[in-house]
């Protein structure tokens, strides 16, 4: 029994572009804790119907709701962070922002190399 690999170029060119995406979002996150994440943000929204019907898809949705959960407890840090009380909480909330965030990088870019959908 033979198998026939069959090379899709708009497959492949949809997860290179996945790939760079993700490359951006980490490099927003490392250098300026996700400030400048908006950029590759407005590709992904751009971008992810032409991945329609294809597993890149699932790649997108997932930056796309990574950076808008992400955005959502630094908020919420910083308005912890107003308060003195609430100083050490909005503490802890950046750091499991953070740590979320850098596995949820992680793991995408994994399971894009492995050529699995993201479950959303």
């Amino acid at each position: 029994m033979s198998q026939e690999l069959v090379f899709d170029p708009r497959l492949q060119s949809a997860k290179n572009l996945a790939w760079w995406l993700y490359l951006l979002h980490g490099i927003s996150f490392l250098f300026s804790l996700g400030a400048f994440s908006w950029i590759p943000l407005i590709i992904n929204y751009i971008k992810r119907e032409d991945a329609a019907g294809t597993f890149v898809h699932s790649h997108h949705s997932w930056q796309i709701r990574s950076f808008w959960w992400y955005l959502f407890w630094m908020v919420v840090g910083g308005i912890l962070f107003m308060t003195v009380l609430g100083i050490p909480v909005a503490w802890l909330i950046w750091t499991g922002a953070w740590v979320w965030k850098a596995y949820r990088l992680i793991k995408g870019l994994l399971d894009l190399s492995d050529n699995k959908a993201m479950k959303i």
